[in-house]
């Protein structure tokens, strides 16, 4: 007797599969594939709601497009690992497998859909500008999700670490908002599913790689912001994590495999210590709690050195990139996972798209220890990571460190220029994500004493200098917040939620000194996306003297030229011009790219205390 049976999966698969109550075959993952990838080889991880022993075949009619390679069991609970090999794209986009259940004569046929490839990612370059957002706590523009009915957490506003209803549709209501501000690329923090009991607004403890959390959205709703995103020429970083999951994740409470997770005799958190995965001298048991300890209570380490959670990984971002339109990735934590893993991670997803970005975590200390983990093959490093770029902390420290101590021999505007001199331990200094704050860092507004002059400066550097720069939801009206805990930097940005009185997505909703700061990013960022040159230009720095600092980025056919000029004195300063030659070819006027007006020099050109010029020189 052979049974029609349309299987489910936990995660977002109502696109693909009628739900269903037999009690065999509960989920598979991936819930659907695809045809034409480079990699014709897919494992598929069936799911079984019982304990008996069962038999996975594909139906002859299917046999022409796809071959089963292997069937195995996994060695807890009741999951098969069916590996498939794609021949050709089926007719009418299905296949169809045969589970037959041992002891019975009943055969199931579950239909499993597979569609052609269709994902074109466009990356990142210095040309973009991300904006990055805190789904949760950006803007809430579908009050009808904000609790959902067997989750953990509901909304709950007046708790500083409870979820406040923010998702993506606030998110797409405000798209205008962010591009017109000039930004190019939106990374959103992570979006799948993190049912947890607690902290789960956060989004960085997985619970079903394959759902977006119904609190935030649906796919569906995904899809329809990252169609609008395309419409106005933005990019789509997709936030991921391969380090840990949630232990509420349904691969974590019914495990395949207990080599899925890293265990201690007792719970055994991470040392946090990234340089020991190069240091010379590191002992085995330090290396050991940096890569396998857990980051967190309710977050259990991956093993990414078991095969068949190493490939459901790799699957996993695969099918992300083709369901969710991603041209980027920005990878959590990227130190702490398997490195051999990361760089075959990184290294599938370029085989099947060359033009993703992908861009880790590195929050380390110093820049031999960061530049460790882009591309390039180091010093006694086995592999390459095949990885773009990383977040660049070394920047964010001295430039927040250096725009508010004093001048000295390592200290204030030299602090940033020792910084830069280190490019040369990378391969592609370009590629370094730039950043000022973000969700675990005190606003930078905060942190620079609610100085309105030293935040204009610190975010001209940060626009000029190079790098992919990044900005935190909320700075362009100056919000601010400390990290103690970390909730306090991620408010809601005020606007649409129920009991908000003003409105910062509008100019009315803005006080003056917000409006002040907003037009100032807006004027910055929008130079920036007319200027293509600036993406390909070459920087030149001057060692800084008597607390002024300049730099200059060059276009590559040499006509036009940025000069960035700036002083943390107390007073104007005079700052010869003869020194800066080589950048200005002995011309002596340009325009101030934020005033539009002529600027002329002499033997000197005058600073403004505790302030900068930007001045655009065409030849």
């Amino acid at each position: 007797m052979l049974m029609f049976m349309s299987c489910f999966a936990f995660g977002q698969t109502d696109n693909f599969f009628e739900k269903t109550n037999s009690p065999n075959i509960q989920r598979i993952d991936p819930p659907n594939w695809f045809s034409g990838l480079n990699n014709s080889d897919v494992e598929l991880l069936f799911y079984c709601e019982d304990s008996n022993d069962l038999s996975i075949s594909m139906h002859p009619e299917s046999e022409k497009y796809v071959s089963v390679i292997k069937v195995e069991k996994s060695k807890l609970n009741n999951y098969y690992y069916v590996s498939l090999k794609i021949i050709n794209q089926p007719r009418d986009n299905n296949i169809f497998f045969i589970v037959n259940a041992a002891g019975s004569s009943a055969s199931l046929m579950i239909p499993y859909s597979i569609t052609p490839r269709s994902a074109q990612p466009t990356g990142l370059s210095q040309a973009d500008a991300i904006y990055m957002v805190f789904p949760d706590r950006f803007a809430n523009g579908n009050l009808k999700n904000d609790s959902v009915p067997n989750y953990f957490q509901g909304a709950h506003r007046n708790e500083l670490k409870g979820r406040r209803g923010g998702d993506i549709q606030g998110i797409c209501d405000h798209l205008d908002y962010i591009s017109d501000l000039g930004f190019t690329a939106l990374w959103i923090n992570p979006m799948v599913e993190n049912n947890e009991k607690r902290d789960s607004y956060h989004g960085y403890a997985t619970t079903d790689s394959y759902l977006i959390d119904p609190r935030i959205g649906t796919l569906e709703e995904l899809n329809k912001l990252t169609t609008s995103m395309k419409k106005k020429e933005m990019k789509h970083v997709w936030d991921v994590v391969y380090n840990h999951w949630g232990d509420q994740h349904q691969l974590f409470r019914e495990m395949p495999d207990s080599n899925w997770f890293h265990w201690f005799p007792t719970y055994t958190k991470t040392n946090y210590r990234a340089e020991t995965m190069m240091d010379p001298y590191a002992s085995e048991y330090d290396k050991n709690l940096m890569a396998n300890g857990w980051f967190d209570t309710h977050m259990p380490d991956l093993n990414q050195q078991d095969d068949h959670l190493s490939k459901y990984l790799i699957q996993n971002s695969i099918w992300w990139v083709e369901m969710g339109n991603i041209d980027a990735f920005r990878i959590d934590t990227y130190s702490y996972p398997d490195q051999l893993f990361m760089s075959k991670l990184n290294a599938s997803l370029k085989e099947e798209y060359p033009n993703l970005f992908l861009f880790g975590e590195t929050w380390v200390q110093g820049s031999a220890v960061q530049s460790w983990f882009p591309e390039g093959k180091k010093v006694g490093q086995s592999f390459d990571s095949k990885l773009d770029g990383v977040t660049d902390f070394q920047l964010y420290f001295a430039m927040t460190k250096g725009l508010v101590e004093p001048f000295g021999w390592e200290e204030g505007l030299r602090r940033i220029e020792l910084d830069l001199a280190h490019d040369h331990l990378y391969a592609h200094p370009e590629n370094l994500v730039t950043f000022l704050d973000n969700h675990d860092l005190a606003r930078i507004y905060s942190l620079l004493n609610k100085d309105i002059e030293k935040w204009k400066m610190a975010h001209a550097m940060l626009l000029t200098l190079r790098g992919i720069p990044c900005i935190y939801y909320g700075t362009e009206i100056l919000m601010t917040g400390f990290c103690d805990p970390d909730a306090h930097v991620r408010e809601e940005f005020p606007g649409e939620w129920p009991d908000h009185k003003v409105n910062a997505f509008e100019k009315k909703g803005r006080t003056e000194i917000q409006n002040e700061a907003f037009n100032f990013l807006q004027s910055l960022l929008n130079y920036r996306k007319k200027n293509e040159w600036l993406a390909t230009s070459k920087l030149t720095q001057f060692v800084p003297n008597e607390n002024t600092y300049a730099y200059a980025r060059k276009s590559a056919d040499g006509k036009k030229t940025l000069l960035c000029l700036y002083n943390l004195n107390e007073k104007s300063f005079d700052l010869p011009m003869e020194s800066l030659k080589e950048v200005t070819l002995n011309l002596n006027t340009g325009k101030n790219i934020l005033t539009g007006e002529s600027v002329s020099w002499k033997k000197t050109l005058s600073i403004p205390s505790n302030g900068f010029t930007l001045i655009e020189i065409s030849f």
